[in-house]
């Protein structure tokens, strides 16, 4: 019997067909040698299904068939595994489905990338792949991540966040905050979600309003920043802890229009690229055409962004590079990459299956070195509670 391994994927997000691809390719290129892997499927209704068929993408063309044949379970702890239990529970016969010795979130988005599924994890004591609670959280606050990186002397652009309530209870006024603080063109973009989602771009009063009430239908909070001319974005991965990173290719997305969209990233590449490739089967150059410079730049600034943000595994940095200036800027940081980002590492000479073997013995290693950590402080406080001490320390 191989490490087994539960794959996480789906999820309350609007990146959730995203995920699923991004998971089978993972599952497809785990070697079978060493791991046996165990798919578990959140749906958007956060219930969680395994079963045979849930690996299968063709299967994903009808969810509801799909779940009907699968089975539900619950995640319990037990002794340092997590035992995936049927569901509903049954009078009689084994109630375990499978046990899982580490967790493999492939998720994108709220709700799962944001460190809600990183802190459910946690709970169940169990180890998993990737970034933390904290840098998982940070990587999906654009406004935050920014403030952190600005206050390391990372370059990112200035930016003005806004909240859904505060917009339409005065619209004029935050559009004339905006226009005082940033020139046009302007981008704006939700606060917490990738997959080039709710972005638009806005050259006017009218277009900054449409392009805000855009962008607040996929989220409450919205960040607004200047657009970058002659713009070339770059994107880079990052593999390792804080101990050692090392960086990926980088790549330049191509896209159709003047923002990189949904559809660029996942629809309109080669012919079923859409629908089996992810993110993998986008348009891009890779290596990117830059030069020797600007990459070893980007590459530097993409490890010490990784460092600073406490990031673990593998995650991908994307840059805003100004052509004509040569300024660069990290746009946003991806701490679960669609497809793991694992086309930037082939070029370097790591296959795929190498990369999720160094991602789950990254995993176990951060399992070791936390077992290291006392978790509990021993003082006499309970036994001497009596009734009438309930205040604490402030009896």
């Amino acid at each position: 019997m191989g490490i087994r391994v539960g794959v996480f994927f789906g999820g309350r997000s609007v990146e959730h067909e995203i995920s699923i691809i991004s998971a089978i390719q993972a599952i497809n290129a785990l070697d079978k040698t060493k791991y046996d892997s165990i798919p578990v499927y959140i749906t958007r209704e956060d219930a969680l299904y395994t079963g045979e068929d849930i690996a299968r993408i063709e299967a994903y063309r009808n969810i509801p068939e799909l779940l009907k044949k699968s089975q539900r379970v619950l995640c319990v702890p037990r002794g340092g595994v997590c035992d995936l239990l049927k569901y509903p529970f049954k009078r009689f016969g084994n109630p375990r489905y499978a046990s899982l010795d580490i967790a493999f979130p492939i998720v994108h988005g709220t709700n799962v990338e944001d460190g809600g599924l990183q802190g459910f994890l946690k709970t169940l004591s169990i180890p998993f792949v990737g970034c933390d609670v904290t840098a998982s959280a940070v990587g999906m606050d654009k406004y935050i991540q920014k403030t952190v990186l600005k206050d390391n002397n990372i370059p990112v652009l200035d930016c003005r966040r806004f909240f859904v309530k505060t917009y339409f209870q005065d619209t004029r006024r935050i559009l004339a905050e905006i226009e005082g603080a940033l020139p046009y063109p302007l981008i704006v973009k939700p606060l917490n979600l990738g997959s080039s989602i709710g972005i638009s771009k806005a050259n006017t009063t009218g277009e900054l309003q449409s392009a805000l009430e855009y962008t607040f239908q996929f989220t409450n909070t919205a960040l607004v920043e200047k657009a970058v001319s002659n713009l070339k974005e770059i994107n880079c991965a990052v593999l390792g802890d804080g101990d050692a990173a090392e960086a990926s290719e980088c790549e330049e997305p191509q896209s159709n229009g003047a923002i990189l969209s949904y559809q660029d990233k996942y629809v309109s590449g080669p012919k079923g690229a859409g629908g089996t490739k992810g993110m993998s089967g986008a348009k891009r150059k890779l290596p990117a055409d830059i030069s020797g410079e600007q990459r070893e730049t980007i590459r530097e600034l993409a490890k010490k962004t990784f460092q600073v943000l406490g990031c673990h595994g593998v995650v991908r940095v994307d840059f805003l590079l100004d052509m004509a200036a040569n300024q660069i800027w990290v746009n946003e940081v991806n701490t679960i990459p669609g497809s793991l980002a694992f086309y930037l590492w082939e070029p370097l000479g790591i296959p795929y299956r190498e990369l999720l073997d160094r991602l789950i013995t990254l995993a176990f290693k951060r399992e070791r070195e936390n077992a290291n950590l006392s978790y509990s402080y021993k003082t006499d406080i309970l036994s001497n509670f009596i009734s009438g001490g309930a205040k604490g320390s402030k009896g």
